[in-house]
């Protein structure tokens, strides 16, 4: 217990897994955590003198079911084994930490989600502006950037890392910046120092400076990665050959998405539970590697064209050479996860299984190369030209692991036969005894004449020749007597106990053996990390654009002209998502959307309630997204000037937690749109102003509008969706500002949404419609259309009246009353009243007006 309390003073803040023989132990408070979280017996017992203390264990083969728990628990685990064998030893085994297991730092297969990547953050912040750094260990990719604290922000969004560390004392201001809802982990403030973090970097990369990987001038970036480095070194992570290089992600580079934009178009994740994300459904990857790149390039949409149409370029060609793409989906579905396993090689942790999966993968490179090489398409030619074979480690694969490993190297049957002749020697000692100790027993009855001889194994003396009684004088001299029986005599010889020397040592050595020819063959595999890795992009690259291929043919998509203009053009475009959850039989209803900077900058859309216009909204975000992605689109045509932002400010929600109510909620996001704005901007505003009184949410909306319109720096193309209709006046004020409506039709006092956007605005909403169709009390529903006709007529300048008639009598769920209290003669008398201008009103106008009222009450 001294050893585990030295050991724990280094892990306060983590679970100790103590290994004690065959178990895993924790103690004290940790044993409470761990029996809550695993749902494993708590105990006690005495510990020594001491008090008793809590206790809670597993059997050490089960580490990899328990682990996981306790990490997606959100705890640290520090798992401590034993650093020698206890035989060896006649004092305490030697014990020390070999691993620290966070949310962020994972390379367990149990704790990882295969199509997803693990990222760990760092994130240094100066005063206006931020370094941020993103490594996922699990496939050594290690990726820098810096810049104001909203492209912090976003990025973090986007990359959605499991765990970010900051500065202890900087707590406040990252709170502040970006909210809760992350696993964080405070570090000292020495290593967040650009000296330190430079230092641990060249360090690991063994490199004069860091000009090389482009990040030299990044100098918050560069501590924010470097503070990643020192957080291995403190998780114990020591084995990270295959954290290779170090990327920077320029902000020139990508689409501006902010977290509002990534939630509100449900690029990774649907809002509502049910429902389903755009990730859902244009993930069409065969690998986990491409699965992630995926998420990794709509995280990071293009804005230079030529990038964008060369990933189209693929796309289409695979629909001219539809063979070439079914041979190189037959060739990347044996690849599986190469990204990942070759950084099990780099940590020492591959098994034998995992070996001989790699070299499946490695297999299917050479044909893929091939594929690629002969394609009539500049972009895989260049994907073919930087594939590595890889063909010496390869065949040496081939040559030295069995065809059908077992998981673990001590189970023996790993190396085959031949690569070894000790190795051979032995084998044929352990697994050919029987043949051995028959031909020996034939050969000492020849020798002896003794037809019953028989040689037998026992574990108190080993090997033994048993002879009868009768034939005990023919037994030769060399014979050595060891055990006399009531009927028989047992003997030793010379080759016996030779030979038992050999068999009973050859088991262990054989595992020996195998385990130093195993390990010889990963380091040598070790050497082509590099090239595995460059291997594992290209294909993940591959598998997308095949991914895309596949998507494109089995909806219908078009591919669109990506141009340096400023111009959206989408001729009927759909929602992606959408249009794959409606009913058997529906067909989505597209639409077209035109957006310029000179004639058509803001398009002001109205219509009724459920009629389409959200759905409208995204799809031309989504398609615009997609576009710059390198997919085709849900569309018959679409050109797209490029992008640089999408902003959206959808729906409207309390934030309850951080204490905002709806409104504070959409006025910080639409704040973030307006003071971001650029000319290549692409803003969607859906019901602005919801969240306050109608006058107040109509004078902000306008007013954004005008600001949007106005603003000569920045002519961002904006869609803006809403039920009030008094904006439609500016298109009369605004040039550059139009009308749209969705359409609707009206049958019988019954709606009808044809979910056609049309010129012209809309001068109804169809609410109470609506509400009738979600099933609410005809009383309501009636009593809505009387406020209604109440509130449009022009003259009117008073409040509501209270119901009358039926309406009030046949209230659902309300006792009817047998004395009616509200007349439809008060009401009269009251409308009389109420539209009298007592100002201008004389003497005589008032008897007049009061002998009117007399004769409506029916008094003489």
């Amino acid at each position: 217990m001294k050893q585990y309390y030295s050991i724990k003073g280094k892990y306060p803040d983590a679970i100790l897994l103590f290994r004690v023989g065959d178990f895993y132990e924790t103690f004290s408070e940790d044993a409470v955590k761990a029996a809550e979280i695993l749902g494993i017996t708590l105990t006690k017992r005495a510990n020594g003198s001491a008090s008793s203390i809590e206790l809670a264990g597993f059997p050490h083969h089960a580490l990899d079911t328990y682990l996981p728990k306790l990490v997606r628990a959100g705890e640290r685990v520090a798992v401590c084994d034993q650093l020698e064998d206890p035989k060896m030893t006649k004092k305490i085994v030697k014990r020390g930490v070999t691993e620290l297991v966070t949310p962020g730092v994972a390379i367990n297969d149990n704790i990882l989600e295969h199509r997803e990547n693990n990222f760990l953050a760092a994130v240094h912040l100066d005063h206006k502006n931020g370094g941020v750094a993103f490594l996922d260990i699990s496939t050594g990719e290690f990726l820098t950037a810096e810049g104001p604290f909203d492209h912090i922000e976003k990025l973090i969004s986007g990359f959605k890392p499991k765990e970010v560390l900051f500065e202890k004392n900087k707590k406040g201001t990252f709170s502040e910046l970006f909210g809760p809802g992350h696993y964080t982990y405070g570090l000292d403030d020495w290593i967040f120092t650009e000296e330190s973090a430079k230092d641990r970097l060249l360090k690991h990369f063994q490199t004069k400076s860091l000009k090389g990987f482009g990040v030299e001038r990044m100098k918050l970036g560069v501590v924010a990665a470097g503070a990643i480095m020192h957080y291995l070194d403190l998780t114990q992570h020591h084995q990270v050959r295959h954290i290779s290089s170090l990327s920077r992600i320029d902000e020139d580079k990508y689409v501006w998405l902010d977290r509002f934009t990534i939630r509100n178009l449900e690029i990774f994740a649907p809002v509502n539970e049910g429902g389903r994300s755009l990730i859902d459904i244009i993930d069409r990857s065969i690998t986990p590697m491409g699965s992630r790149l995926l998420k990794r390039w709509v995280a990071l949409p293009l804005k230079d064209v030529q990038p964008i149409q060369d990933r189209q370029s693929v796309v289409e060609h695979f629909f001219k050479e539809p063979q070439l793409k079914m041979d190189l989906e037959a060739h990347l579905r044996p690849v599986g996860d190469l990204e990942r396993l070759v950084s099990k090689v780099a940590a020492g942790r591959i098994t034998p299984r995992e070996i001989r999966q790699m070299y499946n993968a490695l297999s299917s490179v050479v044909p893929i190369k091939e594929l690629c090489l002969n394609a009539d398409n500049e972009v895989l030619n260049h994907i073919g030209d930087q594939l590595n074979a890889c063909a010496t480690i390869k065949d040496r694969i081939e040559k030295e692991i069995d065809t059908d490993p077992p998981n673990n190297i001590n189970k023996g049957n790993v190396i085959r036969d031949g690569v070894s002749k000790e190795l051979d020697d032995l084998r044929n000692i352990a697994f050919s005894g029987k043949d051995y100790l028959n031909d020996l027993q034939k050969r000492e009855i020849e020798r002896t004449g003794i037809p019953s001889l028989k040689i037998s194994f026992n574990n108190v003396f080993g090997y033994y020749i048993e002879v009868r009684n009768t034939h005990k004088d023919k037994v030769p001299d060399d014979w050595i007597r060891k055990q006399t029986l009531v009927n028989a005599e047992r003997y030793i010889t010379e080759e016996l106990k030779e030979y038992e020397g050999k068999i009973l040592g050859a088991e262990e050595r054989i595992y020996v053996l195998e385990a130093e020819l195993y390990n010889a063959l990963v380091s040598a595999l070790s050497e082509f990390i590099p090239a595995i890795q460059l291997n594992s992009n290209l294909l993940a690259k591959l598998d997308c654009l095949i991914g895309f291929s596949s998507l494109a043919a089995e909806n219908n998509y078009v591919r669109p002209v990506v141009t340096e203009g400023e111009d959206i053009d989408i001729k009927a475009g759909r929602h992606p998502v959408i249009e794959k959850q409606l009913p058997v039989g529906e067909e989505y209803v597209p639409n077209d959307v035109y957006l310029d900077s000179e004639k058509q900058q803001i398009i002001i859309i109205t219509g009724p309630n459920m009629a389409g216009k959200s759905a409208l909204l995204r799809q031309t975000a989504l398609i615009v997204l997609l576009s710059q992605v390198g997919s085709f689109v849900p569309a018959e045509s679409a050109t797209i000037g490029v992008v640089d932002k999408i902003f959206t400010r959808v729906g409207a929600s309390d934030n309850i937690s951080l204490g905002e109510s709806t409104f504070m909620v959409e006025m910080n996001e639409a704040s973030s749109i307006l003071n971001n704005l650029s000319s290549r901007s692409l803003v969607l505003f859906d019901e602005l102003g919801r969240g306050t009184s109608t006058y107040d949410g109509i004078s902000i909306a306008w007013s954004i509008v005008e600001y949007i319109h106005e603003n000569n720096r920045a002519k961002a193309k904006t869609l803006f969706a809403t039920h009030y209709h008094e904006l439609n006046e500016m298109e009369k004020s605004y040039p550059r500002c139009k009308n749209y409506n969705v359409s609707v039709k009206e049958v019988d006092n019954k709606v009808i949404f044809l979910r056609k956007l049309v010129p012209g605005g809309s001068e109804h909403s169809f609410g109470i419609h609506v509400a009738r169709m979600a099933g609410m009390p005809p009383s309501v529903v009636k009593r809505a259309n009387e406020i209604l006709g109440e509130l449009e007529d022009n003259h009117r300048q008073g409040g509501i009246s209270k119901p009358v008639g039926d309406i009030a009598q046949n209230r659902e769920g309300f006792q009817m009353s047998f004395f009616q209290l509200d007349d439809p003669v008060l009401k009269q008398i009251r409308d009389q009243i109420i539209n009298l201008d007592i100002d201008n009103l004389t003497p005589v106008d008032a008897l007049n007006k009061l002998n009117e009222i007399k004769r409506i009450s029916g008094l003489k």
